[in-house]
This record gives structure tokens, C-alpha cells and sequence, in this order.
């Protein structure tokens, strides 16, 4: 026979009721200061069905209202959000949490089951110092390369969004910017993360959130060494204004002796030079894609000698510190590379033919009318004397008919020269 909640007492001294849930920063949203609503015993958890204090708040404008989910208990046997059943430490499903850390999952799925293991854990629970998780997942190594390439170091806030509006999808939506709903076009429906269950993301199974991040997980790549023994120097970028060269030695000395530390405050980066290559190469293989330093994740690359960067500079679109440069929509493009020129071939600078006569090179203006030409031997002919294409000298000054002035205006030859003469006797 089913009672009601309030004349149900078989086993309440378990019920949870706390002061403050256990939440991720994502769902408590940028702003520091919320107001929470409590409501005590109010929901049974999603999980082990046991009645647990409910709290409720909106994380920021133009948010949704958010509330746990789960109770303290079972969040505490699997360290994640009550809301969003997230990894507290590294913001990740506990599926990819557990592939990562090689932890099974041991929680019972039958009623009578779920009732004993969970008060196991609440009683190592109390016995714990709260500092760290408990059950299979606290003996775990504490962290593993994969987690830390997919961790997640600042919040996601556009998680808390609202839902999408079913009547504006309708077209029937008639409040407009009033609606306290998303106006965008939904996901396709065939989506694998259109369809996800609370319960398959406790228990780590079938999570289609986990599978894109294992995914991306296994395509991830890789640092490789320069085959230049000699070099001995990372590239960090990424540092902004909080990492100084104190954090950075602080994390970079464990893997060997370092050399110098050059910060390059301008283009936010650093350049570490270690003593050795065998030092070189274990910090990059235990940072690449990894190092978060001061809540910053940070890019890891090798350093390339002088040499290199001199002769290569900005290739393929591709700058100096390895960012891809996009083309500016309106600029030519590259010229191509000149010809090679043969040293014993005379240089053609007009385009002219070779097999043209080489009289014809040495062409020359001549004179304006009324001077006279150079006497000879004082200056260079204007054409071959005997070349075919030669005109007639023009007479000189004092042989020239007396009132004959040449202006190139009247030249008969000259376009609209005619019809200039024509205007003039007619007036």
C-alpha cells in the first residue's frame, strides 16, 4: 500500500536535508551573488529514490531556473554536480571520467541492492574527511593524460540557456521578446545528443555526450621531436597577464634543468630552454595538449632554430608561432618567381626581337624642329645611316623657305588637322 511523503517515516533519520548543495560553477552561473530557494524533502532523488532537500535558482540573465537533481549521497559516491552529473574536478561525463582512470562501475541497479551499497557509502562517508571521493573511485590514480587533454577549465554558461520554444517552432508563439523561451530551430531529432537520460549518465553507460568526447579523444594529435638534436626549447602561448615565469618554472623544473626563460609579454608566450634534449622532450610529452596553469590552458609546441625561422618566416599562410594567417579578400596574389637569366645573354629590356637588326636598338627621338643636330663625332646618330628605316632629314633653319614655320598643329597628317584649316577660312 503507497503513503504519502509526509506520513512515510520508515527509515527518514537517512533522508538528506542540507544547508547548501554540492554544485559546479557552470551551474551556478557567473554571477556571485544568487538566490537560492530551499525547499526541504521536497523531490526523491533520480537515483536511489530517497527523499532530499531541493534547491532552486536562476544562474543569470536570461537563464533558465535550475535545481538539483540528485541527493547529496549520490553525488558524493561519484564526485559530480547535483544538477548536471557532471565531474566536479574535471567538468567531464563519469564515463569518460572512468575510461580515463580505469575505474568500473560497481553501483547496484536493483532496489534492495541500491538501499544497502548506498548506506555502505554513507557511512565511509561520514568516516572520510570530505577532502577526497570515496568507494572505487578514491583508490583511482589521481589524474591520467586523457582527462587532462579534455578537461574543461572555464565554465560553460551557455549551458543553462533556455529551452527552445515549442509554439515559436509551430509558428504560434505570440509573446515575441517577452518569451522567456529560445526562438532557434532545434536540433535534428536523429542528433545522438538530442536523446539523453539522467540514469545512463550516472551509471556511465550509453551516454552519447561521453562517446563524442572518447571520439575526439582517440583523433587527438600528437607532439612529435624535431629531428635537429640541438634543439632544446618549447614554445608556451597562451600565457595572458596571470602566468608569470615563476609559475612557469614552478612546473616545468620537475622534468629537468632549465636554461632561460624568455617571456614575450607582447604576443603572450614564453620560451623555455632546457639543458638538456632529454628534458626537452619528457615536458613536452607530459604538457602537450595538458598543461593548464592558473586556470589557462596552455599551447606546447617545440621551438625551431635561427636558421629555420629565418629562411622560412610566414609559409603557407602559416605565421611564425604556428597560427593560421587568413587571406585578406581584395589583395593580388603572389607574383611568380622572375626567370632564371642566362650571365652570357645580353639583357632585352625593351622585349624587342633578336633576330632584329641591331641598328634598329639604338633608336634615338629626334630634335624638336629648330635645332639643330649635333655636329658629328659630339654625339650619337639618331639612326643608322645606312639602316632601312631612316626617315628624311628635315632642311635646316637657314635653307627652310622664308615664313615656312612647321607647327605640329597643322601637320596634314595630324587627326582633325583638315577640318581646323576648314574652320579658319571659313571665318
Amino acid at each position: 500500500m503507497a503513503t504519502s511523503l509526509g506520513s512515510n517515516t520508515y527509515n527518514r533519520q537517512n533522508w538528506e536535508d542540507a544547508d547548501f548543495p554540492i554544485l559546479c560553477q557552470t551551474c551556478l552561473g557567473e554571477n556571485p551573488y544568487i538566490r537560492m530557494t530551499k525547499e526541504k524533502y521536497g523531490k526523491e532523488c533520480k537515483i536511489c529514490a530517497r527523499p532530499f532537500t531541493v534547491f532552486r535558482w536562476c544562474p543569470g540573465t536570461r537563464m533558465r531556473f535550475k535545481k538539483t537533481e540528485v541527493c547529496q549521497t549520490c553525488s558524493k559516491m561519484k564526485n559530480v554536480c547535483q544538477t548536471c552529473l557532471l565531474d566536479l574536478e574535471y567538468g567531464l561525463p563519469i564515463q569518460v571520467r572512468d575510461t580515463g582512470l580505469a575505474v568500473k562501475d560497481e553501483v547496484p541497479r536493483s532496489d534492495v541492492n541500491k538501499e544497502y551499497y548506498t548506506q555502505n557509502m554513507e557511512r565511509e562517508i561520514a568516516n572520510s574527511d570530505g577532502t577526497r571521493p570515496v568507494g572505487q573511485l578514491g583508490k583511482a590514480p589521481s589524474s591520467s593524460d586523457m582527462l587532462l587533454k579534455l578537461a574543461r577549465t572555464t565554465p560553460y554558461y551557455k549551458r543553462n540557456r533556455p529551452h527552445i520554444c515549442s509554439f515559436w517552432v509551430k509558428g504560434e508563439c505570440k509573446r515575441g521578446e517577452e518569451c522567456p523561451y529560445r526562438h532557434e530551430k532545434p536540433t535534428d531529432p536523429d542528433d545522438p545528443l538530442a536523446d539523453q537520460n539522467i540514469k545512463d549518465r550516472y551509471y556511465g553507460i550509453n551516454d552519447p555526450v561521453a562517446d563524442k568526447l572518447l571520439k575526439r579523444a582517440s583523433t587527438m594529435p600528437r607532439l612529435d621531436p624535431p629531428e635537429d638534436k640541438s634543439i632544446s626549447t618549447l614554445y608556451i602561448g597562451g600565457l595572458g597577464d596571470t602566468v608569470t615565469d615563476g609559475d612557469l618554472k614552478s612546473h616545468f623544473y620537475q622534468f629537468g634543468e632549465i636554461r632561460t626563460i624568455t617571456i614575450v609579454q607582447r604576443q603572450q608566450c614564453a620560451f623555455i630552454q632546457f639543458a638538456t634534449r632529454q628534458a626537452a622532450e619528457m615536458a613536452a610529452e607530459k604538457s602537450f595538449n595538458k598543461l593548464i596553469i592558473n586556470g589557462r590552458r596552455l599551447t606546447v609546441k617545440w621551438g625551431r632554430s635561427q636558421a629555420a625561422r629565418g629562411k622560412e618566416g610566414v609559409k603557407d599562410g602559416v605565421s611564425e608561432m604556428g597560427t593560421r594567417l587568413d587571406p585578406v579578400p581584395g589583395l593580388p596574389g603572389a607574383l611568380p618567381p622572375p626567370p632564371a637569366l642566362d650571365e652570357e645573354a645580353p639583357a632585352n629590356y625593351f622585349n624587342l626581337d633578336p633576330s632584329t637588326s641591331p641598328a634598329v636598338m639604338n633608336i634615338a627621338l629626334p630634335p624638336p624642329p629648330g635645332i639643330n643636330p649635333p655636329p658629328p663625332g659630339f654625339g650619337p646618330p639618331m639612326f643608322h645611316p645606312m639602316g632601312p628605316m631612316a626617315p628624311p632629314m628635315p632642311p635646316p633653319m637657314s635653307m627652310r623657305p622664308p615664313g615656312q614655320i612647321h607647327y605640329p598643329s597643322q601637320d596634314p597628317q595630324r587627326m582633325g588637322a583638315h577640318a581646323a584649316h576648314g574652320s579658319r577660312h571659313g571665318d
